[in-house]
């Protein structure tokens, strides 16, 4: 994956591995006092479920990226000093530990960038149509922690 040659914001859908170290260098700005990182990875266990040996996302990616943009744009709008704003999602199948989602914000002070970060993951998982399918050694089925989706607000 390759950052956005221009703009404060990196959005992205992907089946490639999400990258780690890039995006937090390409979030890091000359006035950044904080950049935060989430990384949700695949676990072995699920709710009610020990043995989960991979999952597969599917998204309805027209409205997923759409969604995506809206939460930038409401964080932003939330937290005017953010400066730089990742959101990126893996589609396709993922093994043990494999990135799903990579959250990075950047600005000045760590509590805005904290702040933001956690309502772009929490906002994400509420209202992006991603849907998670969990393979574990008896077979396989769509997460039951899946819920209905709801707008995003600003």
């Amino acid at each position: 994956m390759i950052p956005p040659p221009s703009g404060p914001d990196w959005i992205d859908l992907t089946v490639d591995p999400l990258p780690g170290d890039p995006v937090v260098e390409w979030a890091t700005t000359p006035s950044s006092g904080a950049v935060v990182t989430f990384r949700g990875v695949v676990r072995d266990h699920a709710e009610g479920r020990s043995d989960v040996r991979g999952l597969t996302y599917e998204a309805y990616e027209e409205v997923a990226r759409r969604r995506m943009a809206e939460i930038v744009e409401a964080a932003r709008s939330r937290w005017p000093a953010v400066e730089r704003v990742a959101l990126l999602h893996r589609v396709g199948d993922l093994e043990l530990s494999d990135a799903a989602v990579v959250v990075v914000v950047s600005s000045p002070h760590r509590a805005e960038a904290f702040e933001a970060a956690r309502y772009c993951i929490d906002t994400l998982k509420e209202t992006v149509p991603i849907w998670k399918r969990e393979h574990w050694s008896g077979g396989s089925d769509w997460s039951p922690a899946d819920a209905p989706l709801r707008p995003v607000a600003g």
